[in-house]
């Protein structure tokens, strides 16, 4: 009789008993999780924090141009660090389009650009 009254007052978890009522935390969607997500809100406000070898180079300023970089052939991992040396830099989609690869009869893929 104990067991009647103890499983009545506790909400089920799992299986397929009480259906309705109480679930949980399950359903939450994308929003629920917990902690702080990786990437987060950005601010720009922050003061740069460099992460790769490069970036704490051009920070501490052993590399004084662009030139250098590319001198050496070093992949450029940061978009802060072509900020440092080009701050007037703007972006500007000029045109997207899209390609379309086709297959013919003798099985060679042609790229046709979609108008």
């Amino acid at each position: 009789m104990a067991d009647v009254t103890q499983a009545a007052a506790a909400p089920a978890r799992g299986g397929f008993g009480s259906r309705g009522g109480d679930r949980g935390d399950r359903g939450r969607g994308r929003g629920g999780r917990r902690g702080p997500r990786r990437g987060g809100a950005k601010d720009e406000s922050k003061e740069w924090q460099p992460v790769t070898k490069l970036g704490r180079l051009v920070k501490a300023g052993k590399i004084r141009s662009m030139e250098e970089i590319y001198l050496h052939s070093l992949p450029i991992k940061e978009y802060q660090i072509v900020d440092h040396f080009l701050p007037k830099l703007k972006d500007e989609v000029m045109k997207v389009r899209k390609e379309r690869e086709e297959s013919c009869d003798i099985g060679q893929y042609i790229r046709r650009k979609r108008r």
